[in-house]
């Protein structure tokens, strides 16, 4: 029996509408991401890029759970001494809410070509409107 591996022009994409607003960030992330990899359809193949599009709107209401929106941090390094810079979850969100999303959502994509080209599939706005009423997207309840 041989394995079917999907072509591109049978690879179907469509568009997902996600509203943020009460939501867990962890638990909203794996379901992006599930979505942006493709795992939720049949034929997914994990060298082909099977994935839909992910809209993502009122980021700004996404919560986490207990004290971790206090003691959350994220951490990024210039690359020179000293180059360490830290910034909370609290401040993150009041200042980037729309990045809060993007990195947990980076965190579970696979870090290489692939995983880059399907990161790009994904559309964070800190409020509740976006620019892709043209694409018709279906709102995707979590």
């Amino acid at each position: 029996m041989k394995t079917a591996i999907p072509k591109k022009d049978q690879i179907e994409k469509k568009w997902w509408l996600v509203d943020a607003e009460g939501k867990v960030l962890g638990r909203l992330a794996t379901k992006i991401a599930t979505i942006l990899r493709g795992k939720h359809k049949p034929y997914f193949t994990n060298f082909i890029d099977t994935g839909d599009y992910v809209i993502v709107i009122n980021a700004e209401k996404v919560r986490l759970t207990g004290k971790k929106a206090k003691k959350k941090v994220y951490r990024s390094h210039s690359g020179y001494i000293g180059g360490l810079k830290e910034i909370t979850f609290e401040k993150l969100i009041q200042k980037k809410p729309e990045e809060v999303i993007r990195r947990a959502v980076w965190g579970m994509l696979p870090k290489n070509r692939l995983g880059r080209a399907i990161f790009k599939k994904l559309k964070v706005y800190r409020g509740p409107n976006h620019p892709h009423e043209a694409q018709k997207p279906e709102l995707l309840e979590i």
